[in-house]
C-alpha cells in the first residue's frame, strides 16, 4: 500500500544542478531511514546518501560535498540536491525508505521508488 515517487531526474549538463525529490504515500506511521541509491546499467546499484530519522547523514565518497539529502517529515518527502554533477554521476536514482504502515504488521520495511533518470551531458 505504501508507495514511493521519485521526480525531479532530467538532463543536465556538466557543472550543472538538479533536484530530485521522493514522496512517500499511503497509510504511513513512520518513516525511519531514507536512502538515494543510483544504478548504472551493467552495474551493482549503489548507495548515494542516506538521512536518518533524526536528519544524521551519509554521503558516498564520489558525492560528497557535491550533492546534498534533506528530508521533510511533515511532507513524507526526501530531497536529493545535486550540484556539480558530472558525466559519471548518469544513472537511474532511486529513492528506498524503511517505513512502518499503520495496516501492516509492527515491522519497518523497506520501500523502493521506481527510479529516475539523471543524464549529465554536455
Amino acid at each position: 500500500q505504501v508507495q514511493l515517487q521519485e521526480s525531479g531526474g532530467g538532463l543536465v549538463q556538466p557543472g550543472g544542478s538538479l533536484r530530485l525529490a521522493c514522496a512517500a504515500s499511503g497509510s504511513i506511521r513512520s518513516i525511519n531511514n531514507m536512502n538515494w541509491y543510483r544504478q548504472v546499467p551493467g552495474k551493482e546499484r549503489e548507495l548515494v546518501a542516506s538521512i536518518t530519522s533524526s536528519s544524521s547523514t551519509y554521503y558516498a565518497d564520489s558525492v560528497k560535498g557535491r550533492f546534498t539529502i534533506s528530508r521533510d517529515n511533515a511532507k513524507n518527502t526526501v530531497s536529493l540536491q545535486m550540484n556539480s554533477l558530472k558525466p559519471e554521476d548518469t544513472a537511474v536514482y532511486y529513492c528506498k525508505a524503511y517505513i512502518r504502515s499503520w495496516s501492516g504488521d509492527n515491522r519497518y520495511i523497506d520501500y523502493w521508488g521506481k527510479g529516475t533518470l539523471v543524464t549529465v551531458s554536455p
